[in-house]
C-alpha cells in the first residue's frame, strides 16, 4: 500500500492514530507504528516533561516513524516545541489555531507537517504555510469539531478539490470500508481516533472503553459550540449541558458547567456520570477492545477484500 501518505511519513500503511488526550500516550503510539501506521502521541493532555517522558518511551518502544499532535492554543506551546526538536520526533501534527505560526520552524528542524482542519478554506491556508499534508476531520468525529458540522462524505472532496498535497481523512472512519469510501474521494491516507481509543494500549480508563463498545446508533452528540464543539456521549453532564445550551446560557455561563479536568475524570478516570466522555460516532458500529495491531490489520485486511470485490463487481 505506497502512496504519497507512505512515502511522506515512511511507513507501511496510509493510517494515522488520531492525537487523543487521555487516550493516546506512548503505549498506543508506540503499538500503532509497530503495526505499519503512523501512532501520535496526543500532547493536549501532557504537560512539557509529560510529554518528553511519553517521547523518550516511544523511541524506546518502536523504531518506526512516529509522532506528536500539538495543539497550537497549548499555553506552553513553546516548551512543547522546543521539546520536540530537542528530541528529534519526525512528525508534528498540528491543531487548533494558525499553522504558518511554527510549521516552517519545525521543517527547518527536518520534522514533518501536517495540519488539522474542518474547512476547504482553512485547507488553503494551510498549504499557503507550507505544510507537507492536511488533514480534513469531518464532524463525526470525537472530541473537538469544526463549527461547520461539515460531514466527512462532503468534507474530503471539497478539500481534494482545493489543494495539490497530501490529504488525509479523519471522522467516523475505523473499518476498511471507511478507508475506502475516504480514497475513493480523493484522500490518500486516513486519521482515526475512535477505532484506537477502544483498544488494549489506549491509556483511556476501562470503564470508558466498555461504554463505548456498548453504545448504540445517536447515542452522542455535538454540544458544547459557544466554546469548543465536541461531541459526547449522552450522560448527566451531557444532560445539563444541553438544558443549559437549550435555554441560551453565555459562553461564560457554559465554560463554568465545564469546569476545568473534566474530560480526564471521564475518559482517564472513568467517571461516567460528571465526566466529558469524547468519542466519535463510529463507536457504535464498534463491539470489542482488540489490540491496536489487531485494529490497524482489521482496516487493512477489509480495505484489500472490497477493494477485490469491486474489481469483481465489473
Amino acid at each position: 500500500m505506497n502512496n504519497r501518505v507512505t512515502e511522506l511519513f515512511g511507513i507501511q500503511y496510509p493510517i494515522i492514530l488520531g492525537g487523543m488526550v487521555w487516550c493516546g500516550g506512548w503505549r498506543l503510539a508506540s503499538a500503532v507504528s509497530e503495526a505499519g501506521g503512523l501512532g501520535l502521541i496526543g500532547a493536549g493532555s501532557m504537560y512539557p516533561e509529560v510529554l518528553r517522558e511519553h517521547i523518550v518511551k516511544c523511541k524506546n518502544a518502536t523504531k518506526k516513524p512516529f509522532g506528536v499532535n500539538v495543539p497550537l492554543l497549548y499555553p506552553d506551546i513553546e516548551a512543547i516545541i522546543k521539546i520536540i526538536i530537542e528530541e528529534k520526533v519526525p512528525v508534528v501534527f498540528t491543531s487548533a489555531g494558525n499553522p504558518k505560526t511554527w510549521t516552517k520552524t519545525l521543517q527547518s528542524e527536518g520534522i514533518k507537517v501536517a495540519h488539522v482542519v474542518s474547512s476547504s478554506k482553512f485547507a488553503i491556508k494551510c498549504q499557503e504555510a507550507g505544510v507537507d499534508a492536511v488533514v480534513a476531520e469531518g464532524f463525526e468525529a470525537g472530541g473537538h469539531n469544526g463549527a461547520e458540522e461539515t460531514t466527512t462524505m462532503v468534507l474530503i472532496p471539497h478539500v481534494r478539490q482545493a489543494i495539490d498535497i497530501p490529504l488525509i481523512a479523519a471522522g467516523g472512519i475505523a473499518t476498511g470500508g471507511g478507508m475506502l469510501a475516504a480514497f475513493a474521494l480523493g484522500a490518500e491516507g486516513i486519521q482515526v481516533g475512535t477505532r484506537f481509543a477502544l483498544t488494549q494500549e489506549s491509556s483511556a480508563n476501562d470503564k470508558f472503553k466498555h461504554l463505548c463498545i456498548n453504545l448504540k446508533e445517536g447515542d452522542t452528540m455535538l454540544a458544547l459550540k459557544k466554546i469548543g464543539a465536541t461531541r459526547l456521549i449522552k450522560n448527566e453532564f451531557f444532560d445539563r449541558v444541553k438544558a443549559a445550551e437549550d435555554r441560551g446560557a453565555s459562553a461564560d455561563e457554559m465554560r463554568e458547567i465545564l469546569g476545568r479536568g473534566r474530560a480526564k475524570l471521564g475518559i482517564f478516570e472513568g467517571d461516567l456520570v460528571e465526566g466529558e466522555l469524547e468519542i466519535g460516532q463510529i463507536a457504535s458500529l464498534l463491539k470489542e477492545l482488540p489490540s491496536a495491531k489487531d485494529a490497524l490489520m482489521q482496516i487493512v485486511d477489509e480495505y484489500n477484500q472490497k477493494v477485490k470485490s469491486s474489481f469483481e463487481i465489473f
